[in-house]
């Protein structure tokens, strides 16, 4: 006995079967039960979703031998024959083959005869769009006004193909993409009928590689039926569709968090060596983004068939949410750039390197770092001299108004008169000194982006203007993150970030300490949003 096939052995027979359609299965159950069955219906929507299948559902409905209703006996002759594609009256039409108007005129030569063998004559035409202007035109007249004892069923995965005149003649359904959860229960459903073992993990792979289309997803089942020898595993599920462990995925991520060059690289070359599909890993990569995002906006979501709820608590603690939502950014970015790089590694390579230098700094990193550095030995300096110099006037008279500390730098930098990108510049240097008539400061190598001839230009006179001597203002490039603690490294602008900084943790520990608050936490297990708490100005 030969083999049928999953996707045609349990092809719904009966409304009550269909899955994921019910707006359509409600408003056709309605007009067959009520007798006002329109003429010509039209159903739209990918492939394997079931246009087809609720278009010969709906014939037997209006066949069967017990009367016109929404829910066909399923055992009479009519609607045996129709399941089983023999039924006279039910002509089904492949307009992907029949696309000449010599093919539509002879079709519509038998439209006038009343049906042989049941109640109504259906014709059934599957990929309707793909029919020429001209078999259209022929068709429309007949469609309008067909006679009493014929429906139009029209089936087509591109409806916007489809000429006004005909969307305007017909009754409109358009069937919905299913959901990969709702395509998993289905074929969990079936599997447990036929007895076979399955994973669940198993079911989550197919039903996402299926995208969208049931009928694909059955396919993709007995594949894997056959590659698991009678039995469906989520290694053996893997194997077959080239998708990696998410374990992989998850230690590129824990490397992403930690910002760990090294660990990611070793990953990078470990990953490599199972010769995956990049874009699938960035697939997977993007929807672990996304249940770490959920996990963090709505605790309680519940995990994901193929993610350990312990491990999206661990990881989203561990990860800001704007990282989490510039990581997923960069992962579909990624995704789009891979046919242009120069091999599909290099490309992902190069997103996840993406993703480690964009990584934004804390501002508790940040004060980590200002203590490190003012801790730290002092580097070795390469003096580079502003290309933009103010000649030299020995003046006996000036004074060194500002002392050579950070304190001094940053009150002569509020009262320096300058803003914009000037204004900047000086505050993302730190004093080294003046000797004579040289002014030197050290600029934050973060920020050599703001050093250009004409910024300089302006902050070396507004130096000048303050001192009331011509000076010569030379910026040192910081080549290092140590800074000589004698000259000071905490800039304005580090001194601001930390001053901020200090004032969130200040308004926090008020807010902890509120009464009202800690009765929140109280009685009703409330918590404070610590990232949203900014201080009063």
């Amino acid at each position: 006995m030969s083999y049928l096939v999953l996707a045609r052995k349990w092809r719904p027979r009966k409304f009550a079967e269909l899955v994921g359609q019910d707006h359509v299965v409600r408003a056709l159950s309605n007009a067959l039960d009520s007798d006002r069955v329109h003429h010509a219906v039209l159903f739209t929507g990918t492939r394997g979703v079931g246009k087809t299948t609720i278009a010969r559902i709906f014939a037997k409905a209006l066949n069967c031998d017990t009367g016109v209703s929404a829910t066909p006996c399923g055992v009479c002759a009519a609607c045996l024959e129709i399941d089983e594609g023999r039924f006279v009256d039910l002509i089904e039409v492949d307009a992907a083959s029949r696309t000449k108007v010599e093919d539509t005129r002879e079709l519509l030569e038998n439209v006038l005869y009343a049906p042989s063998r049941g109640r109504y004559k259906v014709y059934l035409i599957d990929e309707v769009h793909m029919l020429s202007g001209s078999s259209f035109n022929a068709l429309l007249k007949t469609l309008e006004e067909p006679p009493p004892h014929v429906k139009f069923l029209l089936a087509t995965t591109d409806p916007q193909k489809l000429p006004a005149t005909v969307l305007s003649r017909c009754l409109q359904f358009h069937l919905k993409r299913l959901p990969a959860n709702l395509i998993a229960e289905r074929m969990a459903e079936i599997l447990t009928a036929e007895s076979v073992a399955h994973d669940a993990g198993a079911l989550a792979l197919l039903s996402r590689a299926a995208d969208g289309s049931l009928r694909d997803a059955l396919s993709l089942l007995d594949q894997a039926l056959v590659f698991g020898a009678g039995s469906v595993t989520e290694a053996d599920v893997r194997s077959m569709l080239g998708t990696i462990d998410r374990e992989h995925v998850i230690h590129l991520l824990d490397c992403l968090i930690a910002a760990d060059s090294a660990r990611l690289f070793a990953a990078l070359q470990l990953l490599d060596e199972q010769a995956p599909d990049y874009d699938q890993v960035l697939v997977e990569l993007a929807l672990l983004i996304e249940r770490l995002t959920l996990t963090q906006l709505v605790p309680n979501s519940g995990a994901d068939a193929g993610f350990d709820s312990a491990t999206l608590t661990r990881l989203a603690a561990a990860i800001a949410a704007e990282d989490l939502q510039l990581y997923y950014q960069i992962c579909i970015l990624g995704r789009r750039d891979l046919s242009f790089a120069p091999e599909p590694r290099i490309g992902f390579e190069m997103t996840l390197l993406r993703m480690l230098a964009f990584r934004p700094m804390s501002a508790s990193e940040e004060m980590l770092a200002a203590v490190s550095e003012s801790a730290a030995p002092a580097p070795r300096v390469t003096s580079v001299a502003s290309s933009a110099r103010t000649p030299v006037r020995p003046n006996e008279q000036s004074v060194d108004r500002p002392a050579s500390v950070a304190d001094d730098w940053q009150q002569m930098l509020g009262q320096l008169g300058v803003s914009g990108a000037a204004h900047q510049l000086g505050a993302n240097c730190s004093w080294v000194g003046r000797e004579g008539n040289v002014v030197r400061l050290r600029l934050d190598k973060r920020s050599e982006a703001l050093r250009t001839p004409s910024t300089e230009e302006r902050l070396a006179q507004a130096v000048a203007k303050y001192l009331g001597s011509a000076v010569q203002l030379v910026i040192e490039r910081d080549e290092a993150d140590v800074i000589d603690p004698v000259v000071r490294a905490d800039t304005p602008a580090r001194r601001d970030a930390l001053g901020r900084e200090q004032e969130i943790a200040q308004a926090r520990a008020a807010l902890d300490a509120d009464p009202a608050i800690r009765a929140l936490k109280e009685q009703f297990g409330a918590s404070l949003q610590t990232n949203t708490v900014k201080p009063a100005r």
